[in-house]
């Protein structure tokens, strides 16, 4: 696998794994930990979480807080997502700033996402698998989120406002204002 993320927030990587592809189909390792040490990140994954979803549907923005705080690394088995990350860490410079990349079952990219970071992805094809692996277990009182159209992050989501589905939940998350503080 090979990093080819190239933007300013420090701690995100996008893996492009190695696929070897003939006329049977193709192979490719979806993970190893020695790869991933490779890249300094810390820990080891402990769970795997599976969703499928239809176009339109927008999971997050979500994170755990304090010892259940997760990092994950996310791809697409089948469809496509823009996945997006929020930079929460108040000592970083790029506080506030978020990343986003597509992840299809075509470009096979990985998205490794570290702690400190909230998380969220928008399918963009009906009957989409998305898989990731994190860092610690899921905590539901260590839960928390961001609504997904908060003004101050202006995250460019690539479907209209109206094709995009919620859930209860998400639709309470509240906007990033309420975090914004530098201290």
């Amino acid at each position: 696998m090979e990093d080819i993320y190239s933007g300013d927030i420090k701690g995100l990587h996008v893996f492009k794994p190695r696929i070897f592809r003939d006329d049977r189909g193709y192979f490719f390792e979806t993970f190893r930990q020695t790869i991933i040490n490779t890249y300094n990140i810390p820990g080891e994954f402990v769970q795997d979480n599976e969703s499928k979803s239809n176009k339109g549907v927008l999971r997050g923005l979500h994170f755990q807080t304090g010892e259940f705080a997760q990092a994950k690394l996310v791809r697409v088995v089948k469809g496509a997502v823009w996945d997006v990350a929020v930079d929460l860490r108040k000592q970083s410079e790029t506080y506030g700033q978020w990343y986003g990349v597509e992840l299809n079952e075509e470009n096979k990219l990985q998205f490794y996402v570290p702690r400190g970071f909230a998380h969220g992805f928008l399918v963009l094809e009906d009957n989409t698998i998305f898989q990731y692996k994190c860092d610690n277990y899921y905590n539901k009182d260590s839960e928390a989120g961001i609504l997904w159209n908060s003004p101050e992050l202006a995250i460019e989501w690539p479907l209209k406002d109206s094709e995009i589905q919620l859930s209860e939940k998400d639709l309470e998350n509240p906007n990033f204002s309420i975090y914004n503080t530098k201290t």
